[in-house]
């Protein structure tokens, strides 16, 4: 029998209804990066329900859990476990519970769709061989969670996989699959700079230095470093995303923090606009003259999504086979961002990468993005999209799109029977 094949049989038998629940249980139970206690919980129960031997608290809140079935390869699939600080907007009979925190990225979507997959493929175990690890992720927000599972000793503790596999729910239309080989993801990193003053009252700033009005000429300057540092063809986004000073009108403060999210495309990119910006902050702040230099701490480092063009090719395949080639089409490559490529690093892995590919699937119900304006990719801007108060997958064919994606995704490369 084919992997298509093979995957129609397994989802035949899984009960997605059932599935269904338990992501609107976690929808409604959001947790946030390196918290994700309840949730892993519930995942790692289902494992060992499902015959899995399965580790709980790797790299804080992480899930490994590992089914040996006889020779063959090792076959990695992973999914990300947190949801972020957003207050939600849908109206769902299931929206959070938890004020100011939401799965606005999915997230309980892709641990759903992971649970059934193993649930899937250890119910089938008769039609395939090899072993399959079975990875729930924290901290995918925050960059920080597929760093420390491998600092954990996820790849000494665990069989290292001779592919990994991943996938994300976006806004097009549940059904779709979205493939690239090569970049599909970019790199980013975000960027505080903090700007030292001397604060005192309102009425007399000829007797401070406003640290205020200096983050306002840092803030403009830093928009020409794309467009005069940057060939148009080179695609790299600065974004200031948070100002923070002062506590009332006429009281000047003493410091000021720009927040800041760089995405690039390629490393050298990335260190380029970084020098920019340390090299602006520090002439904006000497000309506003400020008591000392700005101080620049960089954190959240997502590397590029760099999908092996053999696995994103055989993957692809058999998406098509599943959903119909009209639905497969090619996706990116996009100005997000994944730490899912960790997993894949030669330095965590004695200098050897793992190949892996990373694939999006849509969840966006048919009616509404039928009756979306524009035309195409134009749609996305007309529906509600990750990271949004209002982002809402539709729930049962989007699980059930998410688990045949990644039912069939494993099967490729574990052998079958």
């Amino acid at each position: 029998m084919t992997t298509a094949g093979v995957t129609r049989e397994l989802l035949d038998a899984l009960p997605v209804p059932e599935l269904v629940g338990y992501y609107r249980d976690l929808h409604a139970h959001p947790e946030l990066s390196m918290s994700e206690h309840r949730t892993a919980a519930t995942l790692a129960e289902r494992l060992r329900a499902a015959g899995y031997d399965t580790t709980e608290g790797v790299g804080g809140t992480g899930v490994a859990a590992l089914l040996r079935n006889g020779d063959g390869p090792t076959v990695m699939i992973r999914a990300d476990l947190d949801a972020l600080p957003i207050g939600e907007e849908t109206g769902l009979p299931y929206a959070s519970t938890v004020p100011g925190v939401m799965h606005a990225c999915g997230h309980d979507l892709h641990t759903t769709c992971l649970a059934g997959t193993a649930q899937a493929l250890a119910a089938g175990r008769d039609a395939w061989s090899g072993t399959l690890l079975v990875v729930g992720q924290p901290a995918e927000e925050t960059a920080e969670g597929a760093l420390a599972m491998v600092n954990d000793g996820l790849f000494s503790r665990f069989p290292r996989p001779d592919v990994v596999l991943g996938q994300h729910v976006g806004p097009t239309p549940v059904g779709s699959i979205g493939h690239r080989a090569g970049l599909i993801m970019s790199a980013a990193t975000n960027v505080d700079v903090r700007i030292f003053g001397r604060g005192g009252h309102g009425s007399a700033p000829e007797l401070c230095v406003d640290p205020v009005v200096t983050a306002a000429y840092l803030v403009t300057r830093l928009q020409s470093i794309v467009s005069r540092e940057f060939a148009a063809t080179e695609a790299v986004v600065v974004t200031t995303g948070r100002i923070q000073a002062g506590t009332t009108a006429n009281v000047i403060p003493d410091e000021a923090l720009v927040t800041l999210n760089i995405r690039t495309q390629t490393q050298d990119a990335r260190d380029k606009v970084i020098d920019a910006i340390r090299r602006i902050a520090d002439a904006e702040c000497a000309a506003s003259r400020c008591p000392r230099p700005p101080e620049i701490t960089l954190s959240g480092d997502f590397p590029v999504t760099m999908n092996d063009p053999d696995v994103a090719t055989r993957v692809r395949a058999v998406h098509a086979e599943l959903f119909g080639e009209p639905l497969v089409v090619e996706y990116g490559p996009l100005m997000g961002s994944e730490d899912f490529p960790v997993f894949g690093m030669a330095e965590h892995h004695g200098g050897q990468a793992v190949p892996y590919a990373f694939w999006f699937f849509g969840g966006t119900a048919w009616d509404l993005w039928n009756a979306a304006p524009g035309e195409g990719r134009e749609k996305v801007l007309n529906v509600p999209a990750n990271h949004t108060p209002r982002f809402a997958p539709d729930a049962e064919p989007a699980v059930r799109t998410g688990v045949t994606a990644l039912t069939s995704a494993a099967l490729t490369y574990l052998d079958l029977r």
